[in-house]
């Protein structure tokens, strides 16, 4: 089991997701996303640009892991799929790309298109950069209610839980892995609070 830890400098529920009874990671840090496979924990931070330094907005255990079609494919996430004609919620679906017929990507209107609904190029080569999306039945989500991490795991073993840069990380000693699963397993389950930026 590997550990995960990042900082999350704009929680609008759209990276990560958590809503519908499952937490997704669809876009946003590829580098997780290709690297994390189904047991491995990851643990969102605060940041100073959302006044939630050295807090936990979201702590989750990879359930499973798909492509983007594979995601816009599976009727388990149908809810996913941005809709603007319903609750706030629905209009910050992570469920954005899939392929057309000649194999191009498509991107949906979303928090990750241009305002009209166009294709953002920058943020479609971001996000398509790693063709993965992580999802979680095993989470907990506080959002603007983030809490603060425990002294106990901002020096294990010489090492700290909450990353020093906006990069994420995932070396830590096994001391410190063991900790955060003791955490976790005290920890209620599914979403406790609303994003921050809301």
């Amino acid at each position: 089991m590997r550990l995960y830890s990042y900082k999350i400098t704009r929680d609008f529920g759209f990276a990560p997701n958590p809503f519908h009874g499952v937490l997704t990671l669809a876009t946003c840090k590829p580098g997780i996303r290709k690297g994390a496979v189904a047991g491995d924990i990851v643990v969102g931070c605060g940041s100073a640009s959302n006044g939630l330094v050295g807090r936990a907005i979201f702590v989750a255990r990879v359930s499973g892991k798909c492509s983007f079609q594979q995601y816009w494919d599976d009727p388990r996430f149908e809810p996913k799929k941005p809709y603007f004609g319903g609750s706030v919620s629905r209009g910050y679906g992570d469920n954005i790309y899939h392929r057309a017929a000649d194999g191009e990507w498509l991107q949906e209107r979303s928090h990750h298109s241009l305002e009209n609904g166009g294709i953002n190029a920058a943020n479609l080569i971001r996000d398509t950069s790693a063709d993965q999306v992580l999802w979680s039945t095993e989470f907990v989500y506080y959002g603007h209610a983030a809490i603060p991490i425990p002294a106990t795991l901002r020096n294990v073993a010489g090492d700290d839980l909450y990353p020093a840069t906006r990069d994420y990380r995932n070396s830590f000693p096994a001391a410190m892995i063991d900790a955060v699963e003791n955490w976790f397993a005290t920890l209620p389950r599914n979403r406790q609070g609303w994003p921050g930026a809301w």
